[in-house]
């Protein structure tokens, strides 16, 4: 047990575990059911590409905007208060979603969604470090990425065969309940938490200075909001186009793709949470990990820029078994600061990653529409294109990861 425990909630548990996985499952649901609607939306709101990925960034949009006051209101409030109020924001966001008859409405809908859903996964890791022994951090880190994986499963073919009975608009109507139910069980089920004494709103904000001078944190952010960016932004939207566009598969087939792609990414989830201990015992780093897990992503999209063919696909499935290895450095980063930082070093962490989606979504289709206008590119090589200059970014940001030779802060081992 970490020092500051919290009694009460240590008592509670895998039910801790449990109850704060089930609104990460609802987040990353509604992170990736757009590369699924996204025809349907296509269709009866004439997006373009950019706009497609303008609407799809809102939600990452207002993660960003939400992870600085999301760190101060979880070590002033704690995990439990503070996810279940943004879990019925969740909820409101989505009623908005399946309500909207226009397209600002939608975009409005995905912002408020983005806000309630951006405690989910940071709440729970919070809650973590003071429920659970240290050495079991890194873990649960991945199995609470496992159970967000589910989440993108159940948004794929799930989502696909659920469209032609409920439509879009009933899928975000279940959304909604369902997001309630999970707001009420964690208030309800879980004990409170103590909460911190008082200080001056300035003195709380102040202490994320700690965090954003820390150059160790900036070594690992680096390619977090680069590599792990650009396969959130491409899950969450582009790999569904990609699919029907670059490889001509039908919007069946890009949903079957999608759930192996996500069956694939959850055992790999699995798979990390029982070798990291082992890595970790055997002297290997969070660096050595992270590099082979990038080395294997740039790879991995090397292929996909090249591919085509029935199998092409197939190549995104390194792809997705690469960025596993960034579950364990945001938990490795945010608890080499101390315990009264915990909250704010994971939301800071945080923020920069969906800084990085946020631009990479967004952009990505920008850039697709450039080069298809400005160089008379059909949609295939244009995509093609856009993650290739993609590629390049990410090549250049591990680059620095493993030349900036900066240790933890205190001067403390850089191991697992």
């Amino acid at each position: 047990m970490t020092r500051g425990v919290s009694p009460p909630i240590a008592e509670a548990g895998f039910g801790v575990f449990a109850l704060f996985a089930s609104g990460y499952v609802l987040s990353y649901a509604l992170r990736t059911v757009n590369a699924v609607i996204a025809p349907e939306l296509v269709d009866q709101f004439g997006f373009s590409n950019a706009q497609l990925g303008a609407l799809s960034s809102a939600y990452f949009f207002s993660f960003i905007v939400m992870q600085l006051p999301l760190g101060v209101w979880l070590d002033r409030f704690g995990s439990r208060d503070t996810d279940s109020t943004l879990l019925a924001i969740a909820a409101l966001g989505c009623l908005m979603f399946a309500l909207a008859t226009e397209a600002w409405v939608l975009g409005l809908a995905r912002v408020v969604i983005g806000i309630g859903v951006s405690g989910a996964l940071m709440s729970g890791l919070r809650a973590f470090r003071f429920a659970f022994a240290p050495e079991r951090q890194q873990r649960l880190a991945a199995w609470m990425l496992t159970a967000g994986t589910l989440g993108a499963l159940i948004s794929t073919v799930p989502a696909q065969l659920a469209l032609p009975v409920i439509g879009w608009r009933g899928l975000f109507f279940l959304c909604a309940g369902l997001l309630a139910l999970a707001a009420v069980c964690l208030r309800v089920l879980l004990p409170a938490e103590p909460r911190q004494p008082a200080t001056p709103l300035a003195e709380q904000w102040r202490a994320y200075l700690e965090v954003f001078r820390e150059r160790y944190f900036w070594r690992f952010v680096v390619p977090s909001v680069t590599l792990q960016a650009t396969f959130i932004a491409m899950q969450s939207l582009w790999a569904g186009p990609w699919f029907t566009r670059v490889l001509g598969m039908s919007a069946t087939q890009s949903a079957q793709a999608l759930l192996v792609i996500n069956v694939v990414l959850m055992f790999a989830y699995l798979l990390l949470g029982w070798v990291m201990p082992r890595l970790a015992a055997r002297g290997w780093s969070t660096l050595s990990v992270t590099v082979g897990g990038s080395l294997l992503m740039i790879g991995a999209q090397a292929v996909i820029v090249l591919a085509d063919g029935a199998w092409a696909w197939l190549a995104w499935l390194p792809f997705a078994v690469g960025v596993t290895v960034f579950t364990p450095v945001q938990s490795h980063v945010s608890l080499t600061f101390r315990g009264a930082l915990t909250g704010r070093a994971f939301s800071a962490f945080n923020m920069m990653i969906f800084v990085g989606i946020f631009f990479t979504q967004w952009l990505f289709g920008v850039l697709v529409d450039v080069l298809g206008r400005q160089l008379g590119l059909e949609q295939g090589p244009a995509f093609r294109w856009a993650l290739a200059c993609w590629l390049v970014l990410q090549v250049l940001a591990l680059a620095v990861m493993i030349g900036w030779r900066v240790k933890p802060p205190g001067g403390q081992s850089a191991a697992i």
